[in-house]
Parts: structure tokens; sequence; C-alpha cells
């Protein structure tokens, strides 16, 4: 990137976090942090959204959109929320749980992201709503009944599920979330946003918008 001051500037990233990393004269050290002018300014913001944030983020949701997920919800609702969700994860029910009005009034299509990361049994509860005949409704059962154990899971995981499970787990890491609930949406700006954890509040309607 261009920069001031005679400094040699690289646009870089971490996760999904935009990033710039500058390089001193003696070619020894590098600083990465924010570059400001006499007024406080930052002077790389620009090019770091152009350089790195927008085609991450084009990158990120076409993931999203190819990964292994089950709708829930109107599939023309308004807005679409992808959740990293393991089927034994607690945090992930109360998202759900939380999500019913929105979803319900066809304002919100939730896309959950299935991984297997919490209990032993997780990848198995996942391939069994990944295999099931209706999975929406699998993961209905799995939620709904979640406080008595939910879907009871595969014997044998398929090498599909397998596959997509650990593809899934994999996209999870790259988006920068280390457990589940992870949440991705895109604003009416185009922007996406990445939430960890179960949103509540005006946090939560910031999300999903207004009923």
């Amino acid at each position: 990137m261009d920069a001031p001051g005679g400094l040699n500037a690289f646009a870089a990233s971490t996760g999904t976090q935009a990033m710039a990393v500058y390089i001193m004269p003696d070619s020894d050290y590098a600083l990465i942090g924010t570059l400001i002018d006499t007024q406080g300014s930052p002077v790389v913001e620009e090019a770091l959204r152009q350089i790195v944030s927008e085609p991450l983020e084009q990158g990120a949701w076409e993931s999203l959109e190819a990964a292994g997920w089950v709708a829930d919800g109107d599939p023309d609702a308004e807005r679409i929320v992808y959740v990293f969700t393991d089927a034994n994860c607690p945090f992930c029910n109360q998202l759900w749980t939380s999500a019913r009005p929105w979803v319900e009034a066809g304002r919100v299509q939730l896309r959950h992201v299935m991984v297997g990361v919490i209990r032993a049994d997780s990848a198995a509860k996942a391939a069994a709503i990944l295999e099931a005949d209706d999975p929406g409704a699998a993961l209905t059962f799995n939620e709904v009944n979640h406080a008595e154990g939910g879907i009871d899971p595969l014997e044998t995981i398929s090498e599909k599920s397998r596959t997509l499970l650990d593809s899934n787990v994999k996209l999870m890491r790259q988006l920068g979330f280390g457990g589940t609930p992870g949440l991705v949406a895109r604003g009416e700006d185009g922007k996406l946003s990445f939430q960890s954890g179960v949103p509540h509040g005006s946090a939560l309607e910031n999300l999903f918008g207004q009923l």
C-alpha cells in the first residue's frame, strides 16, 4: 500500500480482520497498528477496505453459501444469517429460541452451518440432522428437545457427512470463531458482521432487524 512518511506498508489480515503492517527503513522491524495524521485520522483505512476487507468478505459469504447448512425459516426472508451450530451447544439453543419471533414472522432465515466440536457425540448428532429425510425438522426436534438430550446420534457417520463437517469446522476457524454459536450476517450496506456468542437486546435487533 501507499503510505506517507517513507514507510513501506503492506495490507494483511488475521482471520477476517484487516490490518496494516509497516516495515521500518532498516527492514529489521515491523509495526502493526493504525497510522494517523496530525488530526488523528487514520490514513490507510480505505486502502485496507479495498485490498483486504471487501475481497475477504465476498469470499467468506461465498464459502458460507457453499457450506453444509440447514435452513431454518423462509427462503425469501429479507435477511439471511449464517450460524455455526453444534447440536449439543446450549448457547446455540438459546439463540434458536431467541430467533423464533423473527423466523416465524418470515423476516429472517437462519442457515445453521453444522459442526461437531463440543462433545464426543456432537459430530454424530450433526450427521443425524444432515442425513435426515427433513434436515430442518430434525434440527427443530433437536432444539425443542435440547434439555432432554436432543436428537439421537448416528452410530456411523457417512464419509460424505464427515467430510462436510470437517470442512465446516475449518471454515469456522478461518472466519475467526473459536466456538459456537458464531454468526455472520450481511448488513444493508453490504458489509458483513461477525458475532461470537448469543446476542441479546439491542444487539439481537441489530442482527435480525426490527420486528
